[in-house]
């Protein structure tokens, strides 16, 4: 089958569903058998501002959004005005010629369609403006109509027969105005795909889902972009499996129900972004010495204070590492991609029923919120872990905090034999309150030793790929894979080793170290301004890594580290 690889973006106000466009478009063209990979930007206010959708859709196996754009669609000037430098040469712009002047670029093939007047005067329906754009690309480019009307139908359905057949009926006017007055300029033809069945997700839904399928069975959040997703799809999904899902008056209240739970002997989670992660802070410190598990999705946006909502940032890696009084230990984990986020959550309950404490996901909203496709998982394949209980006859003698060579002691159920408190006071063994200086170097070494049992060989904690002699290395966390394997694909000339970290705490220092043996030059792409990673990295091995940053609320673009990469090398 002749190579497809095809990117999209929309453009337009908020407000004129363009992200469901987008969304929409997607979901077609992965069921119609391709490979899709997603980027969305919109603005923190409900309406006003401008939305921005990107679709890349191939037959082969792709890990970004791709940086030159194929087709713009502009809804209006500012779109056009936004964006068109990212069209490739020749790249082609389709636009309604009441709304969008085009200028500054004669290389462009154009397409002039009157998406408004269509609108307005065919389907009669002003809100459905973003259905006809659809069908204009559908037909422009052969992509599979039946797949649009079937996801439309699936959308928009439960808002009445009414609603559906001006949607059916927008598609349609928009495929029937480009099959009539659109001669066709260009050689792009997507036509369908030959891939296998694969699921299509986002990362929000990646992480909800394998949350569920670790067994978790309580959630409690509060709502804050970019994780409200989680919290109103456990909200729907979490009943249908016996358990609890709330909405709550804070993030405070949140994790203090996740932890209340866990002594209850329930695996819980709650979800949050920074602001909410800040408040969240001293609760943390409560898992810790309590010992009790709890897990902890954080979905980083721009920051600091309210920062950029709806922006991507990797800025809360201290915040998550360090954040809190005291010592208080905590695993720290960082998927790369959306399949990653349902392998790293069912890890994230794993390792907080091992370790019997908290455990933090580092996603970010470039991660959370894009669409990528993936296997199907072998569920009969996936090892869900529970946490160490006392055994019957052991409940004379129990002690919750006893000593043990592996740290983790334990755990008994309220009601049950084996009862006992969980004091945020330092204890003894017993859980009484003790602050003798002894006792609580004891305790404190304890609740760290149970760190080590995340470093096990788990193919989720690093993951290495390229040219292992190559003396130039990247070394990496969280959504900057994608960008870093097109990296490397265009990179072809010169020899890459790449490690991405996935176990941010406690660091797998042996799997970096041999990383780092023979390499000259190592760079480490991250979101951020103060380059978090790298001073962890330079902490911990003394070596000088060349920090590549951006913090513009974006995510990474391959050239630019095909860029440093050259000049490095």
């Amino acid at each position: 089958m002749e190579k497809v690889d095809l990117v999209v973006r929309i453009g337009g106000e908020s407000g004129e569903g363009i992200i469901s466009a987008g969304e929409i478009l997607t979901m077609a063209c992965a069921r119609a058998g391709f490979n899709v990979f997603t980027f969305r930007s919109y603005p923190a206010e409900v309406r006003g501002g401008h939305s921005m959708f990107q679709m890349r859709a191939a037959n082969f196996p792709i890990f970004s959004a791709w940086d030159e754009v194929h087709i713009l669609v502009a809804l209006n000037q500012e779109a056009y005005d936004r964006h068109y430098r990212q069209l490739q040469k020749g790249g082609i712009l389709i636009y309604d010629p009441a709304e969008t002047q085009p200028h500054s670029r004669e290389d462009l093939l154009l397409y002039a369609a009157p998406f408004k007047d269509l609108t307005t005067n065919q389907v009669q329906a002003p809100q459905a403006k973003n259905i006809v754009v659809l069908g204009i690309i559908a037909e422009l480019f052969s992509m599979p109509i039946d797949k649009l009307q079937e996801i439309i139908r699936e959308k928009f359905g439960r808002k009445g027969q009414a609603v559906l057949e001006k949607d059916l009926f927008a598609l349609k006017v928009g495929a029937d105005y480009a099959r009539e007055h659109l001669q066709k300029k260009d050689p792009h033809q997507l036509g369908r795909g030959e891939g296998e069945p694969r699921l299509v997700l986002s990362g929000n839904m990646a992480i909800t889902l394998g949350a569920l399928m670790a067994g978790c069975r309580f959630f409690a959040g509060y709502p804050i972009t970019p994780a409200t997703d989680i919290l109103e799809t456990m909200m729907v999904e979490m009943p249908k499996l016996g358990g609890v899902s709330l909405q709550v008056e804070d993030e405070i209240s949140a994790l203090a129900m996740v932890i209340g739970a866990s002594f209850a002997g329930k695996k819980g989670m709650t979800a949050t972004s920074g602001p909410g992660l800040s408040l969240m802070t001293e609760l943390i410190g409560l898992a810790a010495m309590t010992e009790l598990p709890a897990v902890i999705i954080d979905v980083q946006r721009g920051g600091p204070a309210t920062g950029i909502p709806t922006k991507t940032e990797q800025g809360d890696l201290f915040a998550s590492v360090f954040g809190g009084h005291g010592d208080a230990p905590r695993v720290v984990l960082a998927p790369c991609t959306v399949e990653d986020c349902f392998y790293q959550t069912i890890r994230a309950f794993n390792l907080a029923e091992r370790t019997q404490g908290p455990v933090l996901v580092l996603s970010d909203q470039a991660l959370a919120q894009r669409f990528e496709t993936m296997s199907i998982p072998d569920f009969s394949q996936i090892q869900v872990e529970d946490r160490l209980s006392i055994a019957p006859e052991d409940s004379q003698t129990y002690q919750r905090y006893r000593i043990t060579d592996s740290g983790v002691s334990p755990m008994g159920i309220p009601g049950m034999p084996g009862a006992y408190i969980a004091r945020g006071l330092e204890h003894d063994g017993g859980g009484l309150p003790n602050y003798e200086p002894t006792l609580h170097e004891q305790m404190q070494e304890k609740r760290f030793h149970k760190l080590n049992l995340a470093l096990d060989n788990s193919p989720l904690n690093l993951e290495r790929w390229g040219n292992p002699a190559s003396e130039i290395g990247i070394i990496s966390w969280g959504s900057t894979e994608g960008a870093i394997r097109e990296t490397v694909r265009q990179c072809g000339d010169i020899a890459l080793d790449v490690l991405m970290v996935k176990l941010i705490n406690p660091l797998p220092t042996a799997g970096i170290a041999e990383f780092l043996k023979g390499k000259k030059k190592v760079i480490v792409p991250e979101v951020n301004y103060h380059a978090q990673f790298t001073h962890l990295l330079r902490t911990e091995f003394l070596f000088n890594p060349i920090p590549l940053r951006i913090y513009g609320g974006r995510p990474f673009m391959a050239t630019e580290i095909v860029s440093k990469v050259k000049e490095v090398a």
